[in-house]
């Protein structure tokens, strides 16, 4: 069989992916800096409660709602062009929601933040896929680039908690202006352009049913994770199902589509799909009951919660770094189920912790969850982004980043839901007689209520309402452990047919990817 030698990534291409890196740092820490504004921005802006939840959602849903769109549009104009347009918008709305002086203004400013950000993420990553054509260096880019987004989540907690000593609750808006300068500057001079050949007409219709199909969706979940199962919510999954049949039927009879499903013929494609959805899961909803039960039960301020996140990002940025390097000998199948085995094994750690003195056993429980994600997130996001032709790397970057987002989703609503019913099944009947309807309520909906009402209540009756959802959170992170246990035999199944990283040969039965298109700079 006849070979191409394949030129490698020099100084330029390496100095390139620390500049996409620092979108991707920005991102994540913008998904939980605000967490911690959120009290001085509602004493200030005075928000309702409706306002005060889509303050919080409206970023989430539009970077979901536009990620595919983001992704395909890259393809077509250049993604080099599409990240540089979405940085600067990124740079001037955050200005924007800095100053904001209304709660609807707020509320517009966070969602022109998450149009903007759709544009980063899927940039970032199909530009690695250009920059980085020996597949070894390539694993490696994305796991560095896997490693950035949580980054940024750990720093959150700890940048915002310092900002917000020093400054006024906009300021955790303004860290996106340094990062949108430096990457405007370098950008041209680092970054390859790349828009890909033959891209045809962009399908305004197909955007449509895009936003039409998934927007609602993120919105049952998150209704889910809120309220169960309701009217509203079982009314926006069955929408969001009836617009996504539509739009793959349409993508099917399009010359150009705005999501090519033939990608899915692939079963390295679905099947690395299939486990980023469900493996982040898990992640998501053990991070918000982590971080619950750091501040609400073991009593830690922000700042401090934030640094006992820093062991467990740290042993996630080993996996992300080290998972490629050992998949160069071992197949990704295999390295991604042993690291899966090692998370089940953080989760049981995570379903021990008891409501005093378990800061220890949750850092180590958590550090072994986020080793799993390193892989998952590294080997899973290559493989994914590897098994699309050039041309189709935006989309496929936009298919790998919906569908974790989604799993991010879909874990706060389960495993947070499942924590949450535990925890009120078991307060109910801790609540004394006699105490005000309004108390009762807010204690016996939430660890959090139960904090603010702790003064109104019974001496003792906090450290039940903390044992209550420490319950909670063991109980969830049981079928967390059980779910992963599976995921991690099945990882080693259905990835079975994925050769060792960098192998000549492709494996019997794969699709051999289309020859890559020449990068313009």
């Amino acid at each position: 069989m006849s070979t191409t030698t394949v030129r490698r990534a020099g100084a330029r291409e390496w100095g390139g992916l620390a500049v996409l890196s620092l979108p991707t740092v920005l991102l994540g820490l913008d998904v939980t800096v605000l967490y911690l504004a959120l009290p001085s921005l509602a004493e200030d802006l005075q928000p309702s409660g409706t306002q005060e939840l889509w303050i919080m959602d409206a970023y989430g849903f539009l970077i979901a709602g536009f990620l595919l769109t983001m992704g395909t549009l890259g393809d077509r104009i250049g993604r080099r062009r599409l990240l540089m347009i979405g940085a600067a918008a990124f740079g001037v709305v955050s200005v924007l929601a800095a100053y904001a002086t209304s709660a609807d203004m707020l509320i517009v400013a966070r969602a022109a933040l998450g149009i903007a950000g759709a544009t980063l993420m899927p940039s970032t990553l199909a530009l690695i896929s250009n920059m980085f054509a020996d597949q070894r260096q390539r694993s490696l880019a994305i796991g560095v680039w896997a490693t950035s987004f949580a980054l940024g989540m750990a720093l959150g907690p700890v940048v915002g908690g310092v900002m917000l000593d020093h400054f006024w609750w906009g300021s955790v808006f303004l860290l996106a202006i340094p990062v949108a300068v430096v990457l405007l500057v370098a950008a041209p001079a680092l970054i390859p352009e790349y828009r890909a050949p033959r891209s045809g007409r962009f399908d305004l219709l197909s955007v449509t049913l895009s936003l039409i199909a998934i927007l609602p969706v993120v919105y049952a979940v998150k209704r889910f994770a809120k309220d169960g199962f309701d009217g509203p919510m079982i009314a926006a999954a069955l929408i969001g199902v009836v617009f996504a049949v539509l739009f793959v039927r349409r993508q099917g009879k399009l010359e150009s589509p705005l999501l090519d499903v033939r990608l899915f013929t692939n079963r390295t494609f679905s099947a690395a799909l299939s486990v980023l959805l469900v493996g982040l899961v898990g992640v998501g909803g053990s991070m918000l009951l982590i971080t619950q039960q750091l501040q609400f039960v073991e009593g830690l301020p922000p700042v401090e919660a934030g640094l006992w996140m820093g062991p467990p990002a740290l042993l996630m940025f080993l996996a992300a770094i080290g998972s490629p390097l050992v998949a160069r000998r071992v197949p990704p199948g295999l390295v991604v189920a042993a690291t899966l085995a090692l998370s089940t094994v953080g989760y049981v750690l995570l379903a021990l912790v008891g409501s005093s003195g378990g800061i220890a056993l949750m850092v180590i429980g958590f550090g072994l969850v986020y080793l799993g994600l390193g892989a998952i997130a590294a080997l899973g996001t290559d493989l994914v982004v590897g098994a699309a032709p050039a041309e189709k790397a935006g989309s496929a970057s936009a298919m790998s980043e919906t569908v974790q987002e989604l799993g991010l989703a879909l874990g706060v609503a389960i495993l947070g839901s499942l924590a949450t019913a535990v925890y009120r099944n078991r307060i109910d009947d801790e609540i004394p007689a006699g105490t005000p309807s309004e108390v009762a309520d807010a204690a016996g909906d939430s660890l959090a209520g139960a904090v603010s009402s702790a003064q109104q209540m019974p001496t003792g009756w906090l450290d039940l309402a903390k044992e209550a959802a420490t319950s909670g959170m063991n109980t969830a992170m049981v079928v967390a452990a059980a779910c992963t246990v599976v995921l991690s035999f099945l990882s080693a199944v259905v990835l079975r047919h994925v050769g060792v990283i960098g192998g000549d040969e492709p494996e019997p039965g794969e699709e051999v990817p289309a020859e890559p298109a020449k990068s313009k700079v």
